[in-house]
């Protein structure tokens, strides 16, 4: 909408890579903040705050814009220089976040989070808001290739999830891995911890699927970009493989993919139908050993969407291509 704008971007440091990816931003300003709420108890991590708060006062700013609006983002925002602009006290996140802004904007909560996004920065920046759907104009040059050699086809099966409520059973897994495998497809399992790696480990029992090594979020990218197919948590990979445009079937069970679904063409979204899906919690109150809204979704029924995802039957004469949800 406006080309001329730079930005700089304060970014929690273990996801840098992600800002590197976007022509528009100058410069990164690395931060910690997931940390910072220990500071209020555990003096030791305030010094975590010193370097982006010196690197944020160092720069006279048109406007500062809160996209978080949580407890830690406006704290941060602060010290900047110049004026602050963020959600009003019914919009935000967590409500002592609006007071940090001087200028302040309306956004229904019942839009999509990227939906949001586009109409505060509209207004913080007086364009109309975009009709058309996002373009993330990610660089993918940027991406790295990782060491090894990447089969020429293959799927990518996103298993894992911060939440524990977040995570489909692995006897599910396992089941949707021995049909991929006997339909002829190379799988390949990315990790992100020991704990994720211990899984993919249990998963990749079959002559056909491959635990990745652990790998940067730039390669990452590069290898989902290739990918032909993806079946996904509800985590920040499921966001990715959406803004590469690359076919994927993402699995909500605890959370609301109408408010922070995958975005992009060629998603799918296959939801529970249990009576309490989406209760947006970290933990089950009826089981504390599985999920029972994500058991819903058999892996037939993920199998059967990633078949129509990979490979795609030929359109008839006259027929219009129809982007899939369910």
């Amino acid at each position: 909408a406006k080309p001329e704008l730079e930005f700089d971007w304060a970014i929690d440091e273990n996801f840098r890579e992600i800002a590197l990816w976007h022509p528009a931003v100058r410069d990164i300003i690395t931060t910690d903040h997931r940390r910072w709420r220990e500071a209020l108890t555990d003096p030791s991590t305030l010094a975590s705050l010193s370097r982006p708060v010196s690197r944020l006062g160092a720069v006279e700013y048109h406007l500062g814009i809160d996209g978080q609006g949580n407890f830690t983002t406006p704290l941060l925002s602060l010290f900047t220089k110049g004026p602050r602009a963020g959600f009003d006290r019914h919009s935000v996140r967590e409500w002592v976040a609006h007071l940090a802004y001087q200028r302040r904007y309306s956004v229904t909560k019942k839009a999509h989070a990227i939906e949001r996004l586009r109409r505060l920065f509209a207004a913080a920046l007086e364009y109309p808001v975009p009709a058309s759907p996002p373009d993330f104009q990610i660089r993918k040059e940027r991406f790295a290739r990782p060491k090894g050699e990447l089969p020429g086809e293959y799927l990518v099966f996103v298993h894992n999830a911060s939440w524990k409520t977040k995570l489909w059973p692995e006897a599910h897994w396992q089941e949707l891995l021995r049909r991929s495998v006997e339909a002829g497809f190379k799988v390949l399992l990315p990790w992100g911890s020991e704990e994720e790696h211990a899984r993919a480990k249990r998963l990749a029992v079959l002559s056909g699927v491959t635990v990745l090594p652990r790998l940067s979020l730039s390669e990452m990218g590069y290898v989902l970009d290739r990918a032909t197919a993806c079946v996904c948590m509800d985590t920040g990979l499921s966001h990715l493989t959406a803004a590469l445009n690359v076919p994927s079937i993402t699995l909500y069970g605890s959370t609301d993919s109408g408010l922070i679904g995958a975005s992009g063409s060629s998603q799918v979204h296959l939801k529970s139908d249990r009576f309490c899906s989406p209760c947006q919690k970290k933990t089950c109150r009826y089981s504390r050993t599985e999920n029972p809204c994500l058991q819903e979704i058999t892996p037939d029924r993920v199998y059967k969407e990633l078949l129509r995802q990979a490979r795609p039957q030929p359109a008839s004469p006259g027929s219009a291509s129809v982007r899939r949800a369910s």
